[in-house]
């Protein structure tokens, strides 16, 4: 990979500490983790570096799989797995006994139909006691938190994207699910934790 290849994004590298804060409480008796979409790569290996007792999955669309790869190789970790292919709805999340699962940034940029078959297979995959963790950018009741968030979204749109999904709409989707906690986060970000009893 050229130098100028390396996907590199400075939204992970300014938020990964505070979700790291959030996931150390949340994961802590976690034991296998799937990312899914691990984007370049950058979050799994500092997540899988500072939660060491957890397998971390990374997963993602073929396309971002040599990124990650490589910073697997600059920053290697024992419980760090490489990339599986999955792009939903049309790989469907592998049934590999994961008891949580990590995602980030991905709800406004996957259509509708996509976010909605994550959160309704997450409902039926993960077991009892495990957690989910969803960063990102969502709107409550309809209300967006700031103006830069109304002109990304309409951005998103514009471009194709399926744009900010609100909280009520991921509940309703995942019925099995408990919203345990949401995390306000900086740049008008949020972080989601939910439990399944």
């Amino acid at each position: 990979m050229n130098e100028d290849e390396i996907p590199f994004s400075q939204a992970c590298e300014n938020n990964k500490g505070y979700i790291l804060e959030e996931l150390t409480l949340a994961f802590a008796k976690l034991s296998h983790v799937l990312e899914i979409g691990s984007g370049t790569g950058q979050h799994a290996v500092h997540f899988a570096k500072h939660l060491p007792h957890i397998r971390w999955q990374t997963a993602d669309q073929d396309d971002y799989h040599e990124g990650i790869r490589y910073w697997m190789a600059r920053y290697p970790s024992e419980n760090l797995l490489p990339p599986i292919s999955l792009r939903l709805p049309i790989d469907d999340i592998p049934d590999r006994s994961f008891d949580g699962f990590f995602s980030a940034n991905t709800a406004h940029i996957m259509q509708k139909n996509e976010v909605e078959f994550l959160m309704a297979r997450i409902n039926e995959r993960l077991p009892s006691g495990g957690v989910f963790c969803q960063y990102g950018p969502f709107t409550q009741q309809g209300k967006f938190n700031s103006q830069s968030n109304i002109d990304f979204h309409e951005k998103l749109i514009a471009s194709g994207r399926g744009g900010y999904r609100d909280i009520d709409e991921l509940r309703a989707w995942a019925p099995k699910l408990s919203l345990h906690k949401i995390v306000d986060m900086p740049a008008n970000n949020h972080l989601l934790v939910w439990h399944k009893s």
